[in-house]
């Protein structure tokens, strides 16, 4: 904890609430998705095996498919009004959708309608996680100072990892003690109401309020306006600054790798679970259970490392590793002998997750200010809307031709892109360091 003693209170509070509603937000999120094996048989239709998935799928995908809307909307929002006011509305939105679908009649009660209305509330719920693990990340890496920073952000992760952690564990807690699953989501509505009350604590980060009066100050410099409060508003112009579009592309590439790993170690293979061991409902919740406590620990363990070595250095490492693995992924799959060698499995591709945690901080400060929301939650958005598409409808058609080995169509381009994209942020980082040492080495003693 020593990196944290040179902030301030507020800055310590900051981290706080945004590590909490992080929480809260990823709770409700990963709720549904825990639970899907079991809802998607009370709102969707039931037919053969195959129908069944691509509907599993569609549900799925919509969380993500409409992402790049939100990253529109709340870009703006984030890089016109500001970063706290983006947290907040994206905390509220997942509030309501988690009400809607707490009170939402099951099939048999409203018919194709209920898949619909749950298909609608999910869209809602990715377009508020889009804006809220932006809007948290952007907010920690303008207000706190390198080295805490990095720490700081990376945790982030495990609030996510501790939010999924927790949801799955509502929904093991549901599903095996028989309470009605409705109570899972008025729970949910719950929390993400409380983090959205406890966010409008937050303060506008600093960077984002110099970045405003400095451009206000150009534009009126540039049209020989005298600066009037009332009509400041209209003032606001576009400010130009360089983009450069191989650093935008890294950060897509990196954006790809979460997705894929995600869908491979909780979804891909429940089926398999399913068909090959047996496995209820009620087991395979429990069995993601004990895996997401994996993916917990492991985000635990890297936020620590982050104190010890840079992050990059972590990213490119699980990079090389993931790799690896999905290489040998094939391989592995076709000498299954267990449900438990099924799950040492899952654990490889949750340790060696391609994340773009711990080095998010990283990646941002290389964006502009002025667009710093509007770019990162664009790419992050169509990044993940890609790869969950890719991989839900994908791997079900790749299975039917080339089995387990159609994998390395998707897996081993993506690994690549991956690693592609961190050794370029390492580049910007030398570069960087290279010009700091310059101005230290000239500036007068």
């Amino acid at each position: 904890m020593g990196l944290f003693s040179s902030l301030s209170r507020e800055q310590k509070e900051s981290i706080g609430l945004l590590q909490i509603g992080t929480f809260l937000e990823y709770f409700d999120l990963y709720l549904y998705v825990h639970m899907a094996v079991l809802l998607n048989e009370l709102f969707f239709p039931q037919a053969d095996s195959r129908t069944a998935s691509i509907l599993a799928a569609a549900a799925f995908c919509s969380t993500f498919v409409f992402r790049p809307i939100g990253a529109v909307i709340f870009g703006w929002i984030g890089d016109h009004i500001g970063r706290k006011s983006t947290i907040i509305m994206t905390t509220t939105m997942m509030a309501v959708s988690c009400v809607a679908m707490a009170n939402l009649p099951t099939y048999a009660q409203i018919g194709i309608a209920a898949a619909w209305i749950v298909t609608i509330c999910r869209i809602f719920q990715g377009i508020s996680s889009m804006g809220e693990v932006i809007g948290a990340q952007i907010y920690l890496t303008e207000t706190v100072k390198i080295p805490a920073r990095y720490p700081a952000t990376a945790f982030l992760a495990v609030s996510n990892d501790l939010g999924g952690f927790f949801a799955i564990a509502v929904a093991f807690f549901v599903t095996s003690s028989g309470f009605n699953w409705r109570f899972a989501f008025w729970f949910g509505a719950v929390v993400a109401i409380v983090g959205a009350i406890a966010r409008t604590r937050l303060r506008e980060t600093p960077e984002f309020l110099e970045m405003k009066r400095k451009q206000l100050k150009k534009e009126i410099e540039e049209t020989n306006l005298e600066f009037d409060p009332i009509r400041g508003a209209e003032l606001n112009k576009t400010w130009k600054e360089p983009v450069n579009s191989k650093t935008l592309l890294s950060y897509f590439f990196i954006g790809c790798g979460s997705p894929l790993c995600f869908y491979l170690a909780f979804i891909y293979f429940n089926p398999v679970l399913k068909d090959s061991f047996g496995y209820s409902s009620e087991d395979i919740i429990r069995h993601n259970f004990f895996l997401s406590l994996i993916s917990t620990t492991c985000s635990i363990i890297i936020t620590y490392l982050c104190y010890r070595i840079h992050p990059l250095k972590v990213n490119k490492m699980r990079g090389v590793l993931g790799l690896l693995l999905m290489v040998s992924l094939p391989f592995l799959i076709r000498n299954l002998t267990s449900s438990a060698h099924l799950f040492a499995i899952q654990a490889l591709i949750v340790i060696v997750a391609l994340e773009v945690m711990p080095s998010v901080a990283v990646f941002l400060r290389h964006f502009p200010i002025y667009r710093r929301v509007s770019y990162a939650s664009i790419l992050f958005s169509i990044s993940k809307a890609s790869m969950y598409i890719i991989t839900s409808f994908g791997l079900i058609y790749l299975g039917n031709y080339l089995g387990h080995f159609g994998l390395w169509i998707i897996t081993l381009p993506t690994a690549l892109a991956y690693l592609y994209g961190i050794f370029h942020y390492e580049s910007l980082e030398h570069q960087l360091d290279r010009v700091h040492q310059k101005i230290r080495k000239d500036k007068p003693i």
